[in-house]
């Protein structure tokens, strides 16, 4: 194969994981513009899905789509209870205290689904066959369509509800500014945790269709829940078509250099990212500076 096969190959697979990366960070975006904090068991809700389609689809032998749906609901359900239980609860609404209390929910979901699914990895099968399809070449398997399929309705959905729906717009007015959206008349709270379950419901739809590519087990949500937080940063955090270019262009340049230079650093590349953008670039490459007043 020549090399520019070769990359050819490499830049399909970075664009398949790449969209996964896009949908966790659209979700980081939807609860950082909502009330400021980043919520780190975002991937944790990654986690849920893989383990709640393995459990309705394999183990109940539920059909795939409805399946699907359920899974959606349960995530989004989980990320409905953490608004409305610890992080509307808490008595001081400091932002290090919200946020100190996604991780510890990040804990804790982490440990009840050992409890639940064991420590053993589990897979899910792919939607529609695992024979690859050659394209230009290069082998593309039938769930990479699939997911970039899936990726690609979620935003344009996404991209409707904020542009064309009356909710949607009233969270671009609290990302804005909360205090005028208060002032207005917004629903402030109830949109607040509306953000946490459309969350919750795009982390689970990012582990239903990575799944069947991979493994999911308790563990994973740590893993995924920061490169997706790399890929928010390096877009331009709380932008969403920043969520987009990031995931995508983290999943590239991931892929490229377990191909080109050792899988080793794979994993590693996105912390290289994470702290090259911080460094040179802190407003990512579609991120918008807030000017202060002093």
């Amino acid at each position: 194969m020549s090399l520019s096969l070769q990359i050819f190959q490499f830049l399909l697979t970075g664009l398949t994981t790449g969209s996964t990366y896009a949908l966790i960070a659209i979700g980081f975006s939807l609860i950082h513009n909502a009330t400021g904090i980043v919520n780190f068991a975002q991937g944790e809700f990654v986690m849920l899905g893989g383990m709640f389609m393995i459990t309705f689809y394999s183990f109940l032998n539920i059909p795939l789509l409805p399946a699907f749906f359920l899974t959606t609901f349960s995530v989004a359900a989980v990320g409905l209870l953490l608004e409305q239980g610890p992080i509307r609860r808490a008595k001081s609404k400091d932002i290090l205290i919200l946020v100190m209390i996604t991780v510890g929910a990040s804990i804790f979901i982490k440990g009840l689904s050992m409890i639940l699914w064991g420590k053993n990895p589990m897979t899910l099968p792919p939607f529609s066959g695992e024979a690859p399809l050659v394209f230009w070449g290069a082998a593309v398997m039938p769930q990479s369509i699939w997911i970039f399929g899936i990726t690609v309705s979620v935003v344009l959905a996404l991209n409707y509800f904020f542009q064309g729906t009356l909710t949607g717009k009233a969270m671009r007015a609290v990302a804005a500014s909360r205090r005028s959206a208060v002032l207005t008349g917004i629903p402030v709270v109830r949109l607040i945790l509306l953000s946490f379950t459309l969350s919750g419901a795009l982390g689970a739809v990012a582990g239903i269709i990575l799944t069947p590519i991979t493994t999911t087990s308790y563990d994973v949500g740590i893993m995924l829940g920061l490169k997706g937080f790399s890929a928010a940063i390096l877009g331009g955090y709380g932008s969403m078509p920043g969520a987009v270019v990031g995931g995508l262009l983290l999943g590239v340049l991931e892929s490229l250099a377990a191909g080109l230079i050792s899988s080793e650093y794979k994993d590693a590349l996105a912390f290289l990212i994470l702290l090259t953008v911080l460094f040179f670039k802190p407003n990512g490459i579609l991120g918008q500076g807030r000017l202060r007043r002093v």
